[in-house]
């Protein structure tokens, strides 16, 4: 069907519930196929959070793991450890 201003009528909306001519088999049908596009949009969402949050975490992981390298790699306390000890051994 044309409309008044001449362009045709695109991916019109309807409620399965008050179309006529639908049997109750069409209806159940087109439910269920709107269902899983809900899904399939919901996963999809989903999916992003989830890849946002696993690289937030890995960002954080591999932080502290390099931090760790870094103040461990000037060890400067095992420095002070032994020449406590080899002052008391020189004392003993």
């Amino acid at each position: 069907p044309q409309e008044p201003s001449g362009e045709a009528e695109f991916a019109r909306r309807i409620d399965p519930a008050r179309e006529p001519g639908l049997s109750p088999q069409q209806r159940e049908h087109m439910a269920q196929v709107e269902r899983a596009q809900r899904q399939r949009a919901l996963q999809r969402r989903l999916r992003s959070r989830n890849l946002l949050l696993a690289l937030g975490i890995g960002a954080v992981t591999f932080g502290i793991y390099g931090y760790t390298f870094y103040s461990v790699s000037q060890e400067r306390f095992l420095d002070e450890l032994e020449q406590e000890a080899e002052a008391a051994r020189a004392r003993a």
